[in-house]
This record gives structure tokens, C-alpha cells and sequence, in this order.
């Protein structure tokens, strides 16, 4: 298995624990039995629960492309040093991203989803 497909999977396990962490934040926020309906008349979540969705709705947006770009890179025969660094970059700043995001730290939380994007960027120019 590449190192691009490896990371793949950590990414995607990595959105797994984001989710589990958006779900404790919000039954720390509002409770367990009000989750296990319908959800209609939640309340908003607020600080860290509200950041912890935010950061697992982002993470989800972004493994979308990533995982679109890697599969056509694998696919079509173009894995190279130059995909191999764009999905270490993309994986190690969307790690660091997710702490970042939920902790609040706006700046660094925006240079980080710079660095991911700039991993994305480098397999799509290996794929075009």
C-alpha cells in the first residue's frame, strides 16, 4: 500500500475521531436522551462543542478532495515523491488542525488548513 492510501486511512480515521469527539461535546452541552431523538429543537451549540462540529464538518469537506485526488492518483499511475508529500502534508496539518480548531486558536488554525490545502494542491498538479 502507498503512503498516499496509508494516510488515506488515517485520515479517515482521524475524521472518525473527530466525530466521536463532536458527540461528547455536545452530550456534555446538552445531554444524552435529547441526542437520541429527532434533534428538532436543539439548542446551538456553544465554545468548545460548537468548534468541535465545526472542525469535524471541515475535516469532512476537505477528506472529500483528498480522498478523490489520491484515488485518481493511484488509479492513473501517478504516485510520486510530490503526491507522496502532499498527503503527509495534507494528514499532519489536519492532525494538528483539529486540536488547534477545537482549543480556539484562530490564527494557527487558518496557517494549518493553509498547509493542507497546499497538500491537496500538490496531488492535483500530479493529476492533471
Amino acid at each position: 500500500m502507498t503512503i498516499e492510501l496509508k494516510l488515506l486511512v488515517w485520515s479517515t480515521a482521524l475524521a472518525s475521531i473527530q466525530m466521536l469527539i463532536a458527540l461528547l461535546a455536545a452530550i456534555a452541552q446538552v445531554g444524552f436522551m435529547p441526542l437520541v431523538g429527532n434533534r428538532e429543537h436543539l439548542p446551538a451549540f456553544e465554545g468548545w462543542a460548537a468548534r468541535a462540529r465545526r472542525a469535524h464538518h471541515n475535516m469532512l469537506e476537505s477528506l472529500t478532495i483528498f480522498a478523490a485526488l489520491v484515488l485518481v492518483a493511484q488509479v492513473a499511475g501517478k504516485s510520486n515523491a510530490t503526491t507522496a508529500l502532499g498527503a503527509q502534508l495534507f494528514f499532519w496539518s489536519r492532525l494538528a488542525y483539529a486540536p488547534v480548531y477545537v482549543i480556539g486558536i484562530p490564527w494557527l488554525r487558518t496557517r494549518l488548513w493553509g498547509v493542507s490545502f497546499a497538500g491537496l494542491l500538490q496531488i492535483l498538479s500530479q493529476v492533471l
